[in-house]
């Protein structure tokens, strides 16, 4: 993985774990110790994280460091049309299926 790769991986999880917890830059900012503007260059990747500010993220998001780096296995538009086609199919067949017990035993 290039540098480039690996800082955009930091700066989505910062920005998914601080989403999680629903805090604004300026919130998660305060808690690391560093300017708002700081952390919004370290999302938008210009800047990259001291070790310290490392071991801080990920005291406060409760997790080892590593997974910052770790890539979000996300699914692709493939796997998301079939997971949303699975989805409909077991409503339609959970739906057929309340109509079926209804009228077979309360009418």
């Amino acid at each position: 993985m290039k540098e480039a790769e690996i800082r955009q991986v930091l700066s989505n999880n910062i920005k998914h774990y601080r989403g999680l917890r629903k805090w604004s830059q300026v919130v998660l900012a305060q808690k690391l110790d560093i300017s708002t503007n700081f952390l919004a260059d370290i999302e938008t990747c210009k800047c990259w994280v001291s070790s310290s500010t490392l071991s801080k993220l990920a005291t406060i998001f409760e997790v080892e460091a590593y997974e910052l780096f770790k890539p979000e296995r996300t699914p692709n538009n493939e796997t998301k049309e079939a997971i949303k086609s699975i989805v409909n199919d077991i409503s339609v067949t959970i739906e057929h299926s309340l109509r079926q017990i209804t009228i077979k035993y309360l009418n």
